[in-house]
């Protein structure tokens, strides 16, 4: 097994291990009340998400590893960590927003809003340019830089219509 087989690998086992946690914490906020947004969006995240990873398999799977490249995707993983520390049982891969409570303010989120999104920007363009493939990290950086444009804009209303500070939330 080649050492790109093995980063996709750990990789693929991440992904599925995320998507474990984020249905289970999805289930545990909508039993205590939460409302998804932008469900008809996702679909197209997780068609990115996926071809991605497949392109990374089909093309990238017996590359030669770029080191530096490499290092920087690991640092992004350090950064992911810290990310989903922070949200704990609020981190999902949908937009699930629970009505009353108030935005995590600790952790990353203390220096930016959308933390998690620049961790993905980040990982979309590294983990291709760490298997020598420039063209799949253009290509799907352009396609998630589409897809993250509708879902921010699709969170940063929820968030304006749901959240207890909003001037339309107010009674």
């Amino acid at each position: 097994m080649s050492f790109a087989s093995i980063i996709l690998t750990l990789v693929t086992l991440q992904r599925l291990g995320e998507l474990v946690l984020a249905r289970r914490n999805t289930r545990e906020l909508m039993a205590r009340g939460a409302v998804e947004i932008g469900a008809t969006h996702y679909p197209l995240i997780v068609a990115v998400h996926a071809l991605w990873l497949i392109a990374l398999w089909v093309y990238g799977r017996n590359q030669e590893v770029n080191l530096p490249a490499l290092a920087g995707f690991v640092v992004l993983q350090e950064l992911r960590v810290w990310i989903l520390a922070s949200l704990g049982r609020r981190w999902t891969t949908r937009i699930i927003v629970l009505p009353g409570e108030p935005l995590i303010a600790s952790g990353p989120y203390r220096y930016f809003s959308h933390p998690n999104y620049a961790v993905v920007v980040g990982e979309i363009a590294l983990l291709p340019l760490a298997l020598n493939l420039p063209v799949l990290a253009l290509v799907f950086s352009l396609l998630n830089a589409a897809v993250l444009t509708i879902r921010i804009r699709s969170e940063a209303r929820a968030l304006d219509e749901l959240s207890p500070w909003s001037a339309r939330a107010a009674p």
